[in-house]
């Protein structure tokens, strides 16, 4: 047997219907779009058209807010720490980032940083470099003989805009 002789088994691999190509294929004629109007012509989508009725998706309330400002925290648990301290997938001796989190296999995602929460029990005595705690996370860390430090991110970009806006306003004034 040689590689240009290998095959899928008969039947393994169905052809695509060939449509509208005569009487004969079985999808003849109207290829398989039933007759006249808008949907049997080609590139026509009309999605959600009720046929002039308000469409279901604009008669039902709207739901919930999406914040444009809003910060992509990887949240990490302190038990979870813990427990991979314990396997020495996590090296307690140096400090705990948001790099060393992610080669750990702990933070997933989280483009702008690491936030530590309170849930679970930590021994180790770890320190810590995030971009945000909660008040427990802080307090079991440091109960526990750590530390935390919380790097600055910088203001959010709408508080730098209302600041820029605040100075603008002070210098026509003088």
């Amino acid at each position: 047997m040689k590689l240009n002789d290998i095959r899928d088994n008969e039947g393994a691999r169905k052809g695509r219907m060939r449509i509208a190509r005569g009487i004969g294929s079985g999808k003849g004629k109207t290829g398989g779009r039933g007759q006249k109007g808008q949907k049997s012509r080609e590139g026509v989508s009309i999605k959600g058209f009720e046929g002039g009725q308000m469409p279901l998706h604009m008669r039902l309330p709207k739901r919930g807010f999406n914040n444009p400002f809003g910060k992509d925290y990887a949240e990490v648990n302190l038990g979870m720490i813990q427990k991979f301290i314990d396997a020495k997938k996590l090296d307690a001796k140096k400090d705990v980032d948001h790099a060393a989190l992610k080669a750990a296999g702990l933070a997933r995602g989280g483009k702008d940083g690491v936030r530590l929460l309170a849930k679970g029990e930590l021994t180790a005595k770890v320190k810590f470099v995030v971009a945000g705690a909660s008040k427990g996370a802080i307090e079991a860390v440091e109960k526990a003989g750590g530390s935390v430090e919380v790097i600055d991110r910088g203001a959010p970009e709408h508080e730098k805009k209302a600041a820029r806006a605040a100075a603008n306003k002070a210098a026509k004034a003088k």
